[in-house]
């Protein structure tokens, strides 16, 4: 897939993003990586932990902003989350050489994943955003969810099926 293909879904609460991602991590498998794109407080760690909770990961998720690279043993497979927003340049993000985090073990979950897009194949792109000037205590979020490269391609059509609860017009 080129990428020209894209889901758009809406999550009411934090627990409907949770469940969005628990759909998403069914279908996961060792060595995808997935870009969380958003803005601050737009749901990227609270899907990380529906992913997380989805494969298994009994301890708590928290976003890694300081120590960069968490990784989880689920049991079946590693789930490492990175989160990029305190890294300034591009050769930061190169450093961490997250391709090699997923090629034997693993699913790689990216918060401020934008950052690192263009160092990786292919990968699961899910944009984050709050719509319009909402109330603080709005929890509803749009996920725009897009495949870059081929490896969701043969996966496409469960995943659309997956996520049809939450499709919607926005």
């Amino acid at each position: 897939m080129t990428g020209s293909t894209s889901i758009r879904v809406v999550a009411a609460s934090a627990e409907e993003t949770r469940q969005i991602a628990a759909a998403i991590a069914q279908g996961a498998r060792t060595g995808d990586v997935i870009l969380l794109i958003g803005e601050m407080g737009s749901g990227k760690t609270v899907f990380a932990q529906g992913f997380g909770r989805e494969m298994g990961v009994e301890e708590p998720i928290t976003s890694p902003t300081f120590t960069l690279v968490h990784s989880y043993d689920t049991g079946r497979l590693a789930l490492h989350h990175a989160d990029l927003y305190r890294l300034d340049r591009m050769s930061e993000v190169a450093d961490l050489a997250l391709g090699e985090l997923v090629e034997c073990d693993g699913i790689l979950l990216v918060e401020w994943g934008k950052a690192a897009a263009e160092l990786l194949d292919d990968h699961l792109e899910i944009i984050f955003e709050r719509p319009g000037e909402t109330d603080a205590d709005d929890q509803q979020r749009w996920l725009t969810i897009r495949p870059v490269g081929l490896a969701w391609g043969a996966r496409w059509s469960k995943l659309e099926t997956a996520l049809a609860p939450w499709v919607g017009v926005v």
